[in-house]
């Protein structure tokens, strides 16, 4: 099963980036990866953090990435 199919984080993306289009009235948007990225990747450490009780080991494993990924994603937000 993929879990980006017919799901509420994906069809908030969608919303979300409609929206932002429909605003531009005409300007050039930013680049919508980066933008999309540092939107989506705070709130998600945030929470997966707080769901991980504080533990980055617990964290980074729900998260799939490396412990010390997540420790320099966690300092770049100023998470720590």
């Amino acid at each position: 099963m993929n879990p980006c199919t017919n799901n509420g984080i994906a069809d908030a993306v969608v919303r979300t980036l409609k929206q932002y289009f429909n605003d531009l009235d005409g300007e050039n948007p930013m680049p919508v990866y980066d933008m999309v990225m540092k939107c989506v990747e705070k709130p998600m450490l945030q929470l997966v953090l707080e769901r991980a009780s504080g533990n980055q080991s617990i964290a980074a494993r729900l998260l799939g990435i490396n412990r010390n990924t997540l420790r320099r994603k966690l300092t770049d937000y100023n998470l720590l």
